[in-house]
C-alpha cells in the first residue's frame, strides 16, 4: 500500500499511465478502475486537480462503501483498496488477471495519461499478445542501486517536474519501472548508462547513416549510438538536422529559418521508432538513413500482434506502454496517440509528398525531401558545411595539443569568435568527439576521437 510520501511524489510527477487525478469523487471513476485493471494497474487520487492543486477529499465510511460497490459491479468484479493519505483519498487498483474488464459504460483502458474507451477492434486484439510478461516489464535482478544518477537528472530536466530529495530506487519505483525484484528493461533503457545498456540490452542501439546519392552505396557519415533512449533520440535529431538543408526567409527585419523537412515530423518519426520497436528481437537496431531525396527511419517489429493493417493510423496500440509513458512524460510524444496523422498533416502543410509507411516485419517511415529546396540551398549549404568541418577539426587539434586551452585561446588560434567556438564545442560534445573533465575553470578537455569531416 502507498505511503503519504509516495503520494506526494505522484502529485509532483503528474498524471501518467498509472496515475489519475480527480478533483472529487464521482460515480464515473468506475471507468478509471476498469482502465487500470485492463492496463498496468494504478492509483486514482481523489481531491487533486489536473494542475496538481490539492483540493482535498475525505474518506468516510459511506464513500468507501460507494467505491467498493462500484468496483464489485464491474465485470468481472475488481478488488480495490481505498485509503486516506493526508488530504487525498487514494484508490489503488491492481492489474487484472481476467482481462478484459468492463463497467456499465463499456470497456476502457489507459493510454499514457488518459482513460479511453476501447473500440470493438481494440477489444478484439489488444490483449492477444502471447507473452504474459511484456519484454519491457521483465526484471533484471540486483540492478537497483546501479542506475545512472545523471540519466535520472536528465529525465527530470526534460519533464520539468520538481522532485524532492529521495533515493534513485524510490524514484524508479514511483515510475513503475522497478520493484523489490529489480529494475525492468524499460528502466534500464531510460536510466542505465551506456555500459549497462550495452551489457543488458545490446540490441538497444540506433544507427545513423548518411549516404551520397539515393542508394545504399556511398556512406559519407555514420554514427552508432548505444545508450539510453533519450540520448538516442537527441543524437538522431542532431544527426538529421546536420545533414538536411535549412532555408532562411526574411520578411522586413525578421529572419525565419525553415527546415527542409518539418522538425515536428522528424521528431515524431524518431520517437515512434524508439517507442514502438520490438526490443525482444536481438541482432537488429533502429536505423536513420539519410539519402539525397528522402529520410528513412526503421525499427524492428511490424504492427503489434492482432492489429490489421487496415486499422493502422486509426487505432492506437502501444507495444511498449511503459516506454511510451516515459516518452510522454518528457513531452516527446502527444498523449492522444495521433502521430501518424500529425506527420501527414505537417508534411502536407510544408508542400511535401505524403510520408510512406511499410510494415513488413520491420516498421519503416519514409519522409521525402524537396528537390527544389535542396537545389536552392546546395551551394551555400555545402560551403557552410565544409567551413564548419574545418573549424571543428582545428578546434579538436588545438585541444589535443593543449587540453587546458581556454575558449579565448581557441578563438584566437582558429580565427573565429568565442561565440562560434562555444557553438562548435557544444556540437562536438553532443557528437561524441570531446568530453569536458572538471569545472569550466580549472578543468580540461579530453579528445575522444578525431574530427575528420564527420563522425565515423
Amino acid at each position: 500500500m502507498m505511503t503519504k510520501e509516495q503520494v506526494d511524489l505522484l502529485i509532483r510527477e503528474g498524471e501518467g499511465l498509472t496515475v489519475e487525478f480527480k478533483e472529487s469523487y464521482g460515480s464515473r471513476i468506475d471507468r478509471d478502475i476498469v482502465a487500470f485493471a485492463n492496463t498496468r494497474g494504478g492509483a486514482i487520487l481523489l481531491g487533486v486537480c489536473d494542475d496538481r492543486t490539492i483540493k482535498g477529499e475525505t474518506l468516510s465510511n459511506d464513500l468507501k462503501a460507494k467505491i467498493n460497490d462500484l468496483a464489485r459491479h464491474c465485470q468481472p468484479g475488481i478488488s480495490v483498496h481505498a485509503s486516506q493519505l493526508g488530504k487525498v483519498v487514494v484508490v489503488e487498483v491492481s492489474e487484472g488477471m481476467e482481462k478484459p474488464y468492463s463497467c456499465g459504460d463499456g470497456y476502457f483502458r489507459r493510454l499514457n495519461g488518459t482513460t479511453q474507451k476501447m473500440s470493438p477492434k481494440e477489444l478484439g486484439f489488444m490483449f492477444r499478445e502471447n507473452d504474459p510478461v511484456p519484454f519491457e516489464e521483465r526484471k533484471v535482478k540486483n540492478f537497483l542501486g546501479s542506475v545512472s544518477t545523471a540519466k535520472i537528472y536528465a529525465f527530470i530536466k526534460e519533464t520539468g517536474i520538481k522532485i524532492p530529495k529521495m533515493s534513485a530506487d524510490d524514484f524508479l519505483r514511483s515510475l513503475s519501472v522497478a520493484d523489490a525484484e529489480g529494475v525492468s528493461n524499460a528502466g534500464i533503457l531510460f536510466f542505465g548508462d551506456a555500459g549497462q545498456v550495452k551489457r543488458f540490452l545490446p540490441q538497444a542501439q540506433i544507427s545513423l547513416i548518411a549516404f551520397k546519392g539515393t542508394t545504399k552505396v556511398h556512406i559519407f557519415d555514420r554514427r552508432d549510438v548505444q545508450d539510453d533512449l533519450l540520448s538516442q533520440f537527441d543524437a538522431a535529431i542532431f544527426f538529421i538536422k546536420k545533414h538536411l538543408n535549412v532555408r532562411s526567409e526574411i520578411k522586413g527585419v525578421n529572419r525565419r529559418d525553415i527546415d527542409e523537412i518539418p522538425l515536428e515530423a522528424m521528431r515524431e518519426a524518431v520517437v515512434n521508432a524508439l517507442m514502438h520497436r520490438d526490443y525482444s528481437i536481438t541482432g537488429t537496431q533502429v536505423s536513420v538513413e539519410i539519402f539525397d531525396d528522402r529520410v528513412e527511419i526503421t525499427n524492428p517489429g511490424g504492427l503489434p500482434a492482432g492489429l490489421p493493417s487496415k486499422a493502422f493510423g486509426t487505432v492506437s496500440v502501444r507495444r511498449n506502454e511503459l516506454i511510451a509513458d516515459l516518452f510522454s512524460r518528457m513531452r516527446k510524444v502527444e498523449r492522444a496517440g495521433t502521430g501518424i496523422q500529425r506527420m501527414k498533416e505537417v508534411m502536407a502543410a510544408a508542400g511535401l509528398k505524403e510520408p510512406q509507411f511499410e510494415t513488413d516485419g520491420f516498421f519503416r517511415t519514409t519522409l521525402f525531401r524537396s528537390p527544389e529546396f535542396a537545389k536552392a540551398n546546395s551551394g551555400t549549404s555545402e560551403r557552410s558545411q565544409k567551413g564548419s568541418q574545418k573549424s571543428s577539426q582545428k578546434i579538436v587539434a588545438a585541444i589535443a595539443e593543449s587540453p587546458a586551452i581556454t575558449i579565448e585561446e581557441i578563438a584566437k588560434s582558429v580565427g573565429i569568435s568565442t561565440r562560434a567556438v562555444k557553438k562548435h564545442l557544444s556540437t562536438l560534445k553532443a557528437a561524441g568527439f570531446l568530453k569536458r573533465i572538471g569545472p569550466d575553470r580549472g578543468g580540461h578537455w579530453e579528445v575522444l576521437r578525431p574530427a575528420r569531416g564527420g563522425s565515423k
